[in-house]
């Protein structure tokens, strides 16, 4: 049996062959039958795996919370990816970004600049991804928060972190367990025990 059948596709189907030097930031945009929430990191393609309920009720979460309580200047949006260079396009879970950037209903990324937090909710596999890789490229593009949250028995909690701009890397500002309540990058307060009754 054929890898290509082994994943339910015919015979004949042909994977995605990087160029010389990888895949770039506006290829994403152009290359055929892509899985979705498909990103770039260092010129290579990476496909996520289905979202478990968990994953997916944090996100609700988050962004419901974001959107009621984020100033006019500010949007919120859920799994669009930032073109942070060339080679990398990644995809937050979460992202809060500057209104006046949203380019209209075509628009597939955001520029690094106009982007104040990326959130990731990490899964199994994506981890190392989400724990290391993510935030290395967001603090070295000038993201100004960025927000991991784990799961702990069934709820989230969340890790935040601010840049330093001297040393463009991230300081770890405080772990959120039941109620997150910051002043940064705005008066934000989430109940997390509401995970499994967000609508």
């Amino acid at each position: 049996m054929s890898a290509a059948r082994g994943y339910g596709l015919d015979d004949d189907y042909q994977w995605p062959r990087p160029p010389e030097g990888g895949w770039t930031a506006d290829d994403l945009d152009e290359l055929p039958n892509l899985p979705p929430h498909t990103e770039l990191i260092d010129g290579s393609l990476v496909f996520v795996r289905p979202q478990t309920n968990f994953h997916s009720r944090v996100i609700r979460l988050l962004d419901n919370a974001l959107l009621a309580q984020v100033p006019d200047e500010l949007d919120v949006i859920r799994e669009m990816t930032i073109k942070l260079n060339k080679r990398n396009r990644p995809e937050p879970d979460v992202l809060v970004f500057r209104a006046d950037a949203d380019s209209g209903p075509d628009q597939t990324w955001y520029r690094p600049e106009d982007v104040v937090l990326a959130v990731e909710v990490v899964s199994k596999d994506s981890q190392e991804r989400d724990r290391e890789v993510k935030p290395r490229k967001y603090a070295a593009a000038g993201i100004p928060h960025y927000w991991r949250v784990e799961e702990n028995d069934g709820l989230p909690v969340v890790y935040v972190y601010e840049l330093d701009p001297m040393t463009k890397s991230y300081v770890p500002m405080g772990i959120f367990h039941n109620r997150l309540k910051l002043t940064v990058p705005f008066p934000v307060d989430v109940d997390l025990t509401a995970v499994g009754r967000s609508r």
